[in-house]
């Protein structure tokens, strides 16, 4: 097949690297910094410039920008793409995306799918990509409910066939309400934990659990606003969530109520235990 990926940062310029890593598929590329083609074109990433002509080829266009600028840019696109091409979108929310990719997908002949790679690092930008940063990940697909089945099938080949270990369906509202919960309170919650000055005398006096709560505390700005903003709706009932629970244990320590305390961790203790069994296998 022909891939043609517009953005190269750490999720375009990764998602080419793993198509080319453990497929034989071509991969075309467009990124608005020359030195990112250029990067991943030397390194095998990318065959060459996406371009008018090529782009009319591809079997699957994927869109790897920040979510405002991804509708903005199937937009322009779309008239240009060929009724044979799957678009799909790599945003970390789907709703808005999902609805303009399907219209424009609809009104110009072409299928569109969102998408949502599950996986990152702390850091960003053309010089973070990875072709093994989605071994073994969740790649998360959007689907319409209409999409052709067979199609669909071919499309979760093709993820696992790069190196993804899992392909989750779920609707776009599904999606957005569980990241909000699973991903965007996460990075919430470090970015606000790594904020107190204590922070600063952490060394030698810190372990796993610093460490484990402040990982995601390196972000991205300009995307997660993005995200953050655009998927409040379902972000700020977790954050009110996250922030009653705060509430109980800070009540419990003020009062001295170690009952209470020991019933709250015995909770979280029994929840965690139950979301970390194995899910059911598969083939």
């Amino acid at each position: 097949m022909q891939i043609g990926i517009v953005g190269l940062g750490i999720i375009g310029g990764s998602m080419a690297g793993a198509i080319k890593k453990n497929s034989q598929h071509t991969v075309y590329a467009k990124d608005i910094n020359p030195e990112a083609l250029e990067r991943d074109m030397l390194l095998g990433y990318v065959d060459g410039p996406l371009t008018d002509e090529n782009l009319k080829d591809c079997d699957i266009l994927m869109i790897a920008v920040y979510p405002e600028v991804c509708l903005k840019v199937i937009e322009e696109m779309a008239p240009s793409i060929s009724p044979k091409t799957v678009v799909i979108d790599c945003s970390g929310i789907k709703r808005a995306i999902c609805q303009k990719g399907r219209a424009l997908g609809e009104k110009y002949g072409w299928t569109f799918i969102g998408g949502h790679p599950m996986a990152g690092r702390e850091v960003w930008g053309y010089t973070a990509a990875n072709a093994n940063l989605f071994n073994s990940a969740s790649m998360i697909l959007t689907p319409e409910s209409d999409v052709d089945l067979l199609l669909l099938s071919d499309i979760k080949k093709f993820f696992l066939e790069i190196g993804f270990g899992t392909v989750t369906l779920k609707s776009p509202a599904e999606h957005d309400r569980i990241i909000a919960y699973t991903s965007q309170l996460a990075h919430v919650l470090s970015s606000a934990y790594v904020m107190s000055p204590t922070a600063r005398e952490h060394r030698g006096l810190s372990a796993g659990s610093f460490r484990d709560m402040t990982r995601v505390a390196v972000i991205n700005g300009q995307m997660w606003s993005d995200i953050f903003v655009e998927n409040k709706d379902y972000l700020i009932p977790e954050v009110d969530r996250l922030i009653a629970d705060l509430q109980k244990y800070r009540t419990a320590i003020l009062e001295e109520d170690k009952d209470t305390l020991k019933a709250l961790m015995a909770e979280s203790t029994a929840t965690k235990r139950e979301i970390s069994k194995p899910g059911p296998r598969r083939n």
